[in-house]
């Protein structure tokens, strides 16, 4: 079976940790023995969130005021770089020694006429107060947006169209490699409008649980696993009447309403993915992606 996981944030941060190397490595240090039990069985392609990461080197380039800061399409890349890393040593540490892993540096392609680029949302990036925000909207090209008691910039989330590198991920996988990419949901980039030939970065960020679902696609996968840190998708979720879903139709899933900011991308790619190829994706935690595989745990989305 050919299995496409994407990581959640909490694989290499979860909430409130500090944003060290040791933390990010030990974390992917504990994820790595259920995904290496899945690469023995299965052919596995890896994709991952870089949320914390590129807040980070976000956050550095503000301390940083000689050079202007680097585009987020850099940002990504260089993320993609350290969060492969980490997972292929980590991942290699377990398995046999001939077994081939390859991180492999992916770029998606947006739609410059795609409506998010009208209505950014994404927030990125430090926090700062209005003044600081309302001074710095008019020293650059960038966007701010209340975030609590607090301001942050903010960018489009347009939907990915296209994956250039996918015929290098296909043919990796057909000669047993298992691939990390589409990292932080791809590195977006459009064609320059002004050449169509000349592809150019975008200042964007594309969500990685919908570039996982095309990926998976893509790959014909047989699953998509999008894996979280909680068991499964609730109804309901926080109030008295939260029910656990086990499994549910693509139909039923598409008359429930979930949060934007927190399942919704989730939910909206494994809907995708079932609808495009009448196979299975399935929503869960990730110390728990065996059982995922063997449809004992999570939640399971299948055609109606």
């Amino acid at each position: 079976m050919r299995a496409v996981v994407a990581l959640g944030g909490n694989a290499l941060l979860k909430r409130g940790e500090p944003m060290t190397a040791d933390r990010q490595r030990a974390n992917v240090r504990l994820a790595a023995p259920a995904l290496a039990d899945l690469a023995r069985s299965h052919e596995l392609v890896l994709a991952h969130g870089n949320g914390p990461q590129v807040g980070l080197l976000a956050l550095q380039a503000a301390a940083y005021t000689e050079v202007e800061p680097y585009p987020l399409d850099l940002l990504g890349a260089q993320t993609q770089g350290m969060i492969g890393y980490l997972l292929e040593q980590e991942l290699g540490n377990l398995l046999d020694a001939d077994q081939p892993l390859a991180t492999l540096l992916t770029m998606i392609e947006v739609d410059p006429d795609d409506p998010a680029f009208q209505n950014p949302k994404k927030f990125v990036g430090p926090v700062y107060t209005q003044a600081e925000a309302d001074k710095l909207a008019g020293e650059k090209p960038w966007a701010f947006k209340q975030d609590g008691e607090y301001w942050r910039r903010v960018v489009p989330s347009p939907e990915p169209v296209r994956i250039f590198e996918i015929l290098s991920i296909k043919g990796l996988l057909n000669h047993g490699v298992l691939v990390i990419c589409a990292g932080g949901g791809g590195v977006p980039v459009m064609f320059d409008p002004q050449s169509e030939h000349t592809l150019v970065g975008v200042e964007a960020v594309i969500d990685k649980d919908l570039a996982s679902e095309l990926l998976a696609t893509n790959v014909d996968a047989d699953l998509l696993v999008l894996a979280t840190d909680v068991d499964a998708v609730y109804r309901g979720w926080g109030t008295p009447q939260q029910a656990r879903i086990d499994r549910i139709t693509v139909n039923e899933l598409r008359e429930l309403d979930f949060a934007a900011g927190s399942m919704g991308p989730k939910v909206e790619a494994a809907a995708r993915f079932v609808e495009a190829t009448g196979k299975r994706a399935a929503i869960g935690a990730l110390d728990h992606i065996g059982a995922i595989v063997d449809g004992t745990s999570g939640t399971h989305v299948v055609v109606g």
